[in-house]
């Protein structure tokens, strides 16, 4: 069931995202939140994104080499679904979807062609 075949993603690892599913931030959810994109999991189609999907986790308690005690209560960020973010225009700070446009480029005397993300609120590259 499950085919190796490989997604191009439009959202990258160090993008500037804004979550735009869920709960609105007064109901205590993350929507309109923007964050910077910590890891992307291509596989399942999920990012991690800064400061958002905040959950909590109980790590058991234990103790260090020195005697510390370890564990409690730790929160950090879970991966959200890659449709449920946005790329932010640079332009304007406003979530935009992404197209592409192909340029050519001279490296070591030939002719390469390259793809290039751009923004489709403002056309400007990425």
């Amino acid at each position: 069931m499950s085919a190796n075949k490989t997604v191009k993603l439009k959202i990258k690892k160090g993008d500037l995202v804004q979550v735009i599913a869920g709960a609105k931030a007064d109901r205590g959810g993350d929507r309109g939140k923007q964050g910077k994109v910590l890891e992307v999991y291509p596989e399942r189609n999920r990012v991690l994104v800064e400061g958002v999907n905040r959950v909590s986790k109980h790590k058991k308690v234990g103790a260090s080499g020195r005697g510390a005690k370890t564990g409690g209560i730790e929160i950090h960020e879970a991966p959200l679904h890659i449709s449920n973010v946005a790329l932010v225009d640079p332009s304007d700070k406003k979530p935009t979807r992404v197209g592409y446009r192909t340029e050519t480029v001279e490296r070591d005397g030939r002719q390469k062609a390259v793809r290039v993300r751009v923004s489709k609120r403002s056309g400007k590259d990425i």
